[in-house]
Formats: structure tokens, C-alpha cells, sequence
């Protein structure tokens, strides 16, 4: 009983230092730390005067459950365990491009597990009860699990649109087949295109859901965000990244509500007040146009690189400069400001989408 009790103090202690450590320096959130901090000197306050007798019975070198490894250290074949130990040599990622989520969730979970187990093996030990404060320390865990996740995703939206430079907005209907149209997409993201918006006005829900689904495996495939537009049901229903949503669209409070903080929200603005709504709203990213004035927006007036230059010296989130832009404009847009573009026509209707993918990401990666 000792034993099991020992391992969890341990357990539940490891978990909330990394926890805290998440929502000190990556949140910088002082409240949330604090929280988590108590918890931890309550949960080591309540064995301070059993600590002799915990550690005399810790017998770690026989502990049966050392050498069986986490089932997800093995993806891929490259990591495994050799004598008790993880293959240093087998490591299958950079620390400075871990995803926080796969520290977060591991972590808020290991601790409710071990609040549990210490709630229970400390009642039915006469010598060490503290049921109320571990029981009180776990449903705690859940508010907080809450609370951290809707800012840990964030934080963690930003850091998968802070490298996205190219975005490709698809219309099919200038194709002969859906085949086409999906190889016209692979060649594009073939060709540097970093976000993928499956944006079908003229088609049935069902078609679009099949052509979704397509699209969600080639972003995979390739690494890139795959966006849908207006459906959030769409979105849901073939596993996108996030939605895009229009002036006249569902508000991005309510899409967050419904879809969730892992969903990247984008929002189409026209003007400075729009875009200054979308970012207090808690928008992801905007889309700033028409630059030009554009068939895929037909009675929209174009705003001109006034604009752009506007967004490039107020917005703090990402923006993507689009409406009418190609290869004969895109560096004035960019002389203006902006440092991320959506393209439509000029890429999915090319005759060479690859090249002129790669042409446009070339442009953009230029020094300033």
C-alpha cells in the first residue's frame, strides 16, 4: 500500500510541475500557475511526516513495472526500451516543434489518475488519509483542464499558422471532373501551398463532403491545414483543421462554442473596424480583401493595398492579403505589408498549378 501511495505522490507531483511549468512560460498565466503550484505543496503537505516511512519502503530497482514501455514511445519503430532505459538514439522529434497538446494531455490525465488512486489506497489506510484533499484536488483538475485547453489551443493555433505563408482557396467548377480538380489541389500543395480552403458555393452537401474528405487526406499527406468554408457541419464531418466564416456567417464565438479551441477560425473582412471585431471576437486569422477586384466576389469593391498596408501596422494575428492577386501584382502586395497570401484563380486554374504555387512561395520567402 505504501508502495502504491509513494509512486503517486510522485506521479501527481511530476504531472502539476509540468503543468505549471505550461501555464507560467508558455501561457504566462500567473493565475493558473498559482493554482497548480498550491495543489502541489497541498498534495506534498499531507505526507511530509509519513516521508520516512514512504521512502524506506520504495523499492524501485524491483518495480515490475519499469521495463514495460509506453505504448507511445513506439510509434514508427523509433523509440524503444533496452534494459529499462528509452533509446536516446531513437528520439523521433525535435523538442523546440513538440506539439504542447501532447505534453498537456498526457499530463492533466496522469494527474486525475493519480488523485484517484491516492484518494482511495490513503482511505483505506488508517496511518495516511487525506481523501478529502485529493478527492477536492481532482475535481479541481477538471476545471482547470478546462480552463488551460482553451488557452493552450490558442496558443497552439498561432504556432500552426505562424509558418503558413500560401493559402490555396479552391473553386471546382471550371473542372471537367472532381479527379481533375483533385489533382490540380495535389499539384498545388505539391508546389509550396501550405493551407488548403475547400470553398464550393454551387455544390450539394454531399459532394463537397466527398471532395472534403479527399482534400483532408492530401493536407495530411503534405503537412498543410485544411480549411472549410461557411460549413461548420462540413468542417466537423470530414475532420478539417478549422472554418472560414464570411461577414454574414455564423459569429466566431458561436463556431468556437460549437467546434471547439483545437478548430482554427478565420474570418473574410473588408475594412480596419472588421478586422479590429474579428481579432477581439478571437478570430485565428483574417483574410484581408478584396485587394483586387475579383469574379469570385462579384459586387464586393475592391479595398486596395490602403488596406493591406493597414492590417501589416495594426493586426497582431495573421493575415492573408487576397482578391484578384497573381504573379504580376502579388510583389506590390506584398511591398505593402503583408507576408502571408490567398490565392484562388491564379493557381487552382493554372495550367502548371505546381509551378505557379512554387512561384508565388518564392516571392514570399524573398528577404525583406
Amino acid at each position: 500500500m505504501y508502495r502504491i501511495i509513494d509512486v503517486n505522490i510522485n506521479r501527481a507531483s511530476e504531472a502539476l510541475r509540468v503543468l505549471e511549468e505550461i501555464t507560467r512560460f508558455e501561457l504566462n498565466n500567473e493565475n493558473l500557475s498559482e493554482r497548480l503550484k498550491l495543489m502541489r505543496h497541498k498534495i506534498s503537505n499531507c505526507f511530509d511526516k509519513h516521508y520516512e516511512i514512504l521512502l524506506h519502503e520504495r523499492n524501485t530497482e524491483n518495480d515490475v513495472g519499469i521495463g514495460i514501455a509506453n505504448p507511445r514511445f513506439k510509434q514508427n519503430g523509433k523509440w524503444r526500451m533496452e534494459n529499462g532505459k528509452l533509446e536516446k538514439n531513437h528520439f523521433p522529434f525535435s523538442i523546440f516543434h513538440f506539439p504542447l497538446e501532447k505534453v498537456f494531455k498526457p499530463n492533466i490525465k496522469r494527474l486525475q489518475q493519480a488523485l484517484r488512486v491516492l484518494a482511495e489506497t490513503t482511505d483505506a489506510s488508517s496511518n495516511l488519509s487525506c481523501r478529502e484533499i485529493f478527492e477536492q484536488a481532482r475535481y479541481d483538475s477538471y476545471t482547470l483542464e478546462k480552463e488551460i485547453w482553451e488557452q493552450l489551443t490558442m496558443k497552439i493555433n498561432k504556432l500552426r499558422l505562424q509558418d503558413k505563408k500560401l493559402y490555396l482557396v479552391t473553386n471546382s467548377d471550371k473542372f471537367e471532373s472532381d479527379d481533375a480538380f483533385i489533382d490540380a489541389v495535389a499539384a498545388a500543395l505539391k508546389g509550396g501551398v501550405q493551407i488548403v480552403q475547400l470553398r464550393e458555393k454551387n455544390r450539394p452537401a454531399n459532394e463537397i463532403i466527398a471532395l472534403g474528405k479527399k482534400i483532408r487526406m492530401l493536407c495530411s499527406e503534405f503537412d498543410a491545414l485544411y480549411i472549410v468554408n461557411d460549413r461548420i457541419d462540413i468542417a466537423q464531418i470530414t475532420n478539417a483543421d478549422g472554418v472560414h466564416l464570411g461577414q454574414d456567417d455564423i459569429d466566431v464565438h458561436s463556431a468556437r462554442e460549437i467546434l471547439g479551441g483545437n478548430f482554427i477560425i478565420g474570418v473574410s473582412t473588408h475594412a480596419p473596424e472588421q478586422a479590429q471585431k474579428a481579432v477581439s471576437d478571437g478570430a485565428d486569422y483574417i483574410g484581408v480583401g478584396p485587394v483586387f477586384s475579383t469574379p469570385t466576389k462579384e459586387g464586393r469593391t475592391a479595398v486596395g493595398l490602403e488596406y493591406v498596408k493597414w492590417a501589416g501596422e495594426n493586426v497582431e494575428i495573421p493575415f492573408f492579403a487576397i482578391g484578384g492577386i497573381d504573379l504580376d501584382n502579388v510583389d506590390s502586395v506584398i511591398n505593402h505589408g503583408a507576408k502571408r497570401i490567398a490565392i484562388v484563380r491564379s493557381i487552382i486554374n493554372a495550367q502548371n498549378p505546381h509551378n505557379v504555387a512554387k512561384s508565388f512561395l518564392q516571392r514570399l520567402s524573398k528577404p525583406s
